[in-house]
Order: structure tokens, then sequence, then C-alpha cells
């Protein structure tokens, strides 16, 4: 088997456990990392060199593939840096911040015959692949209607993270746009869009300027529809995607881990939400515990992410792995790693932005 080279760009809270990850991959090793922090402690854990010039490195002979897993609104010049030396792309969620970033991403990707795949950790949870798989079994007949929140409440902050900096985030919408993204991976691509909100509670030095309060509908062209809740103004936390169908209903539960399917025989079946109960029970104790704050578990360099967490970015870093070595794709996979899905989950991001500023419903074509 061909050994892979990978190089991390980033190497916060994330990009180090990823590369974690990748080193235990068959035919995989971590060539270089480059960030302007935490670099010499991760590369002498990882065995590898590092860089302090994103052109250098994405010039390496011995990298084939490059890791983005830094802020948000640094996405963008490393994936092209990548996709012009001709070398693969992970890079984590939002791809960018706005859909014109996400779409020259994409077409350099494409242009320069490279994988592009985002890290939308949600196609790969044991219960998301399940309910699609229901639903296409017609376990619940046809899916009329989404419904997702993923909100908490936000205390003051020490120090405000850039997870909470409109500009570097994207705010709620953008830094969490999994539920989006799970959405349309069910449903498909919504057609319109409108979205309401604001910031209603947190203003000041100790918060973010991001909205806390955020509620979308997103119509899907044939009378089906989802809305989602983001925000960290509501003091009973919620995190869910509940599935509706004419037959029945399917409960993905984050906060008390779990899968719940409900049929119109009043039959009830609980499956796991994560691969281990260990894992659902491990989040459901997180989610009721103080590292919970706004509906965001905040992560630092040092810290290692939770084992429902790590399993997850295990699935898609062995994917994209299997991918570098010429393993087979499905179908339904194929757009996340040419980064359509990640794109059009922009689209509709920035389809409701404009709805909530021009306050009307907005067509995701207008932003395409």
């Amino acid at each position: 088997m061909k050994t892979i080279g990978y190089a991390i760009v980033g190497t916060g809270y994330f990009g180090a456990e990823l590369g974690r990850i990748i080193k235990e991959q068959d035919g995989a090793r971590v060539s270089a990392v480059l960030d302007p922090e935490n670099t010499a402690s991760i590369a002498a854990e990882l065995g590898c060199e590092v860089e302090t010039d994103l052109d250098a490195l994405c010039a390496r002979s011995d990298v084939d593939a490059v890791i983005v897993a830094t802020p948000n609104y640094l996405h963008k010049e490393p994936v092209l840096c990548a996709a012009r030396r001709k070398k693969h792309v992970f890079c984590e969620k939002p791809i960018a911040l706005c859909y014109a970033d996400c779409d020259e991403m994409v077409r350099t990707c494409h242009e320069n015959g490279v994988i592009f795949m985002a890290g939308h950790v949600m196609n790969f949870f044991r219960g998301v692949r399940h309910a699609k798989q229901l639903i296409a079994d017609g376990k619940i007949g046809d899916v009329l209607y989404i419904h997702s929140a993923r909100n908490g409440w936000e205390e003051p902050q020490p120090a405000v993270s850039w997870k909470k900096v409109r500009a570097k985030s994207g705010g709620h919408l953008y830094h969490h746009i999994h539920e989006v993204d799970c959405i349309q991976f069910l449903m498909g691509h919504a057609t319109e869009v409108t979205m309401t909100g604001g910031n209603v509670a947190h203003r000041g030095d100790n918060f973010g300027d991001e909205d806390d309060m955020l509620f979308i509908l997103m119509e899907f062209g044939n009378n089906t529809y989802a809305v989602v809740e983001y925000g960290s103004a509501f003091h009973y936390p919620e995190h869910y995607v509940l599935i509706q169908g004419t037959k029945g209903y399917i409960r993905l539960d984050m906060c008390n881990a779990g899968m719940t399917v409900k049929t119109m025989d009043g039959g009830e079946e609980r499956y796991l939400l994560h691969d281990s109960r260990e894992e659902d029970d491990q989040r459901t104790c997180i989610y009721h515990s103080t590292e919970m704050d706004g509906a965001i578990q905040y992560g630092h360099p040092g810290k290692k992410p939770p084992l429902w967490l790590h399993g997850i970015m295990k699935k898609e870093i062995k994917f994209f792995n299997s991918v570098m070595h010429g393993g087979p794709i499905s179908e339904e996979f194929k757009p996340l790693i040419t980064g359509e899905a990640a794109r059009a989950a922009i689209a509709t991001a920035d389809a409701a932005t404009l709805s909530l500023r021009e306050h009307r419903k907005v067509k995701v074509t207008e932003i395409m």
C-alpha cells in the first residue's frame, strides 16, 4: 500500500486531533504541520516537520493531501494554495463564510483535479446514516418536515473566543452549519429560505457580536419544509434533529444522546446515536455539565475531544484516507468529496442571512 503524506494547516484543538488520527491510519503519515502556535509540541508528537510558509508546505514532494483546520475565516487561502499545487484537500467546516469564496474553492479544486472534502461530521453519525437508510426503506413514509434545534445559554466569557466573533466564525448559523447540511443531506437542497432573529440578550465586552437567536424556515419546493433554531439565548437547552414523515418520525437527540423511531402502528424503537453506549452516555453527561456554554463545547489546544467526537472524526478521516487510496465512494457521498454539498449549505446560509437583512423570503438561486 502506498503511504499518503499529509500536511496539516492549523494545529489547534481539531487540527491536532486530526493529526493523531491520521497517524493511526494504514498507509498514512503526517509529513509537516503549519501553525503560528502549537507546532513544536504537535510536530514532536506526530513525528513530522514544521513549516512556516504555506506555499513551501504545499509544494513538498512528501505531501499528497492538505488538512485545513484553521479558524473558519482562514480556510480559503490554504485550500486554494493546496489545490493549485495539485494536493488533495480536507477542510473543516464551514469551508468558507460566503458562497463566492466557496464557489472559488470548489472550482479551483475541480480545475486542478483534486478531491475537496468538507469536515461535515454529521454525515458520519451512526444515527444519521441509520435515519437515511430507514427513510430510503420507507419506514416513516415520505418525509414532510424536519425540525432541528441547537441552542443553549451563554454566560459571560473571560475572553471572547473567535468562535463568537461574526467576521471570524460566521456566527451560529455558519459555525454550526452541520444542521443545515444534515437536513439537505436528508431532504435535498432548499429552494427558498426565510430567517428572523437577532442579538437579543448578549451585548458587551464579555460577549461576541453574533446573533444569539435565529429561526430559519427552509422550503424545498414540493410541500416539504424544515425549521432550524440556533442560538445562545435559550435557558432550556435543546439539540436535536426531528424528522416527520407521513407514517411516523425519527428523532436524533444530541442532548440525551440516542435515536427514537416511531411508526403509525404505535411501535417505538430506540437506537444508539453513536457507535457505542459509552459514547452516547458520555455525550449526554457533557450536555448536562458545565462544559457546554451557549450550545458550544469550547475546545482549546491541548484539550482532547470527547469519545463521541473523536469517533466521528476518526470515521471521516478513515473515509478520506480510503479515498486517497482509491477506495469506493457511494453516490450519496460524492457531493461531500467535491465540496458541492458544503457549497450548497453555505448557499442556503447566505440566503438566510440576506433574508434577515432584507426582511423577506429569499430564493437560494439569488445566491448561486
